[in-house]
């Protein structure tokens, strides 16, 4: 799985897609095969006679490899909310085993290839796994979006932490400034960098542009 990431974040709404899909325009810059995928996805609206998350059709849009809605985004759930309880809600069981393969399957299909999370780390997915297990299945190098606002600096580290633990390399993470009121945000980028022992590879201003936050970012 060379040149395969998984993208998590210190929480939902802290940036993961726009820095997924940045990172696959980067890749393709680099004349190399991109593919983004998002098991799991909570929040959908019904599009093209089918029900579309609205970030895993961003991945799907920006991947040169033309994949289908299915193959990128296996498990869409309608509503926005924690996976299980919406997959409860909808009488669906997620089995991480199978989405796992189903990852696994789709990325010979690209030279370089992102999977995104739902949420933070360790957001369940059934009564007795998380998102974490689907990483950990799956065996990618992970890539940590921390959302830059207060508090940013304990979620960042429990996450490293615990990719660390589960065995996994946190290959880079990546500031994010989601609250531009932040007070001293360089220092809280610079504590962070100094603490997490990972290659910071981008700060990203406040943007949702996709090819203007490539501007701000590097590969692993």
């Amino acid at each position: 799985m060379s040149n395969t990431y998984f993208i998590a974040g210190t929480d939902t709404g802290v940036g993961k897609t726009l820095v997924a899909t940045a990172m696959l325009r980067l890749a393709e810059q680099k004349g190399l095969s991109t593919l983004g995928l998002k098991p799991v996805s909570a929040g959908c609206d019904f599009v093209d006679e089918q029900w579309m998350n609205d970030d895993a059709r961003d991945l799907m849009l920006t991947s040169t490899t033309n994949p289908n809605y299915a193959n990128v985004n296996p498990m869409a759930l309608r509503t926005a909310m924690a996976p299980h309880i919406a997959a409860h809600q909808e009488s669906i069981d997620i089995q991480l085993a199978k989405l796992a393969d189903h990852c696994r399957a789709q990325l010979s299909n690209a030279d370089f290839c992102v999977i995104e999370g739902a949420g933070g780390w360790q957001v369940p997915l059934n009564d007795s796994e998380t998102m974490a297990d689907l990483a950990i299945n799956i065996g990618c190098p992970v890539i940590l979006v921390v959302g830059m606002r207060l508090g940013c600096i304990n979620h960042a580290l429990l996450t490293a932490d615990a990719i660390r633990h589960a065995g996994l390399t946190l290959a880079g993470w990546v500031a994010n400034h989601i609250d531009q009121t932040m007070i001293a945000a360089d220092e809280n980028v610079e504590s962070l960098h100094s603490r997490l022992g990972a290659p910071l590879l981008g700060r990203i201003p406040a943007l949702t542009n996709t090819d203007l936050a490539a501007e701000y970012l590097r590969l692993p």
